[in-house]
């Protein structure tokens, strides 16, 4: 007997006109490496180079905004459960939680991802600078050279809270030269920060100091400092906003890294601003300066690059440096108070062990308000605010300004503290 074949029969297809179209998912990625901002002593960037910093940008994006998520649903699923069945008790502080997370492979796959990321973004930088690093020290030397605005010290000795790091995995820190008016480090700096944000800071990556300006033209609209003091300024790119936005006051940018100083400087000529002094001091040692002789003294995400130990002397040293009437702010990230979960600390102190960040965890839970009390700023006086980096629209796309997502230390979003000296 003949085998006989049933087929099903096919389902009608819908007309043209009946079905739904695509849904094109909006873009909320990085914006693309080729629409940074180029001053002056910028690097140049080949196609591939171009590349690898979009590929960076991108994964340090999942990370936070794929991975980091699913880290926490292991803490709340796994780890926190593991614990207090264990202990026989809830987590005490935040250096529990980290060793319990260290232990879950969620965590793990996560933290090994970030260290590689940026391990490979400085690779990346480091290579871009070294293959033109005499185009770039000859452009940055004709361009400083004989300018008084440029204040080194030969005999200068690196504080050990520089010399003794190598700063977010940079090679050399903020201060090593590997010849003489050698400018590579910051070259990276400034090339490579747009891989670690995502662009979140802008085509100049100043957002920081663009919105401390604007944070003042807001708060402080009757504030005009003639006198403006910048500690641990690195290689410019937070205090220029501030100089742009005050150009008849005379702005002083401290740092410890002649490289950064020098090409800070070529930077601010190549952009048309004209009244900045880069100047080699230890921040903890600013007796080169008179008593009371600043309106306004600026730090921007740089008090985490120091120590226990100096914190107390910049903080008198602001005091002492104040004229009455004046205002310190310190921009950084937030500190860990007893409303915010142990969870979060422990995920924020990620960058103290694993990304050479030693005082970061320090920092973060003094009692800052007491230390300005200690420094002489009375407690009446002391404010706080928040500021979160202003980006040019038309480059970085609305939608990754998600304010909800967090990336625990890297979200363009910081604290402001910050005193007035009483008149």
């Amino acid at each position: 007997m003949a085998a006989t074949h049933r087929t099903k029969k096919a389902p009608a297809l819908q007309p043209a006109a009946e079905q739904s179209p695509p849904t094109k998912r909006p873009y909320d990625g990085p914006p693309d490496y080729r629409v940074v901002g180029r001053h002056g002593v910028y690097p140049e960037t080949s196609h591939d180079e171009i590349a690898r910093f979009n590929f960076l940008a991108h994964m340090n994006r999942h990370l936070s905004a794929n991975l980091m998520p699913g880290v926490a649903e292991a803490f709340e699923a796994r780890v926190k459960p593991a614990f207090e069945s264990t202990e026989g008790r809830p987590f005490k502080d935040r250096h529990e939680v980290r060793k319990a997370l260290a232990r879950d492979p969620s965590w793990q796959w996560w933290s090994m991802l970030r260290r590689a990321t940026m391990e490979t973004r400085q690779q990346a930088g480091r290579w871009v600078t070294l293959r033109q690093a005499e185009a770039l020290n000859e452009k940055v030397r004709l361009l400083t050279a004989g300018d008084k605005r440029l204040v080194l010290d030969p005999a200068f000795e690196q504080p050990r809270s520089t010399e003794a790091i190598d700063h977010h995995c940079m090679p050399g820190s903020y201060h090593t030269e590997l010849v003489p008016g050698d400018v590579t480090g910051p070259a990276n700096y400034d090339a490579g920060i747009f891989a670690t944000t995502g662009g979140m800071l802008g085509r100049y990556n100043d957002g920081g100091g663009v919105a401390v300006a604007e944070w003042v033209a807001k708060n402080l609209p009757e504030f005009k400092p003639r006198r403006i003091l910048d500690i641990g300024c690195g290689l410019g790119h937070n205090v220029l906003p501030i100089a742009a936005a005050f150009p008849d006051a005379e702005v002083i940018a401290v740092d410890a890294g002649a490289p950064m100083l020098r090409y800070g400087l070529a930077r601010a000529k190549s952009m048309g601003i004209e009244n900045v002094t880069f100047v080699q001091a230890d921040v903890a040692d600013l007796s080169r300066f008179e008593n009371e002789s600043f309106d306004w003294i600026q730090s921007t995400m740089f008090l985490h690059e120091t120590s226990y130990k100096t914190m107390p002397v910049i903080f008198a040293e602001t005091n002492r440096l104040l004229k009455p009437g004046g205002i310190v702010l310190h921009v950084e990230q937030p500190q860990y108070t007893e409303d915010m979960p142990l969870f979060e600390q422990a995920m924020r102190d990620w960058d103290a062990f694993y990304n050479n960040e030693p005082f970061w965890t320090k920092l973060h839970e003094v009692d800052l308000d007491d230390w300005m009390a200690k420094s002489g700023f009375p407690r009446q006086t002391i404010l706080h605010g928040g500021v979160t980096a202003v980006v040019d629209p038309e480059v970085f796309p609305e939608a990754a300004k998600d304010t909800k997502q967090e990336d625990y230390g890297r979200k363009a979003a910081w604290h402001v503290i910050g005193a007035w000296k009483a008149a």
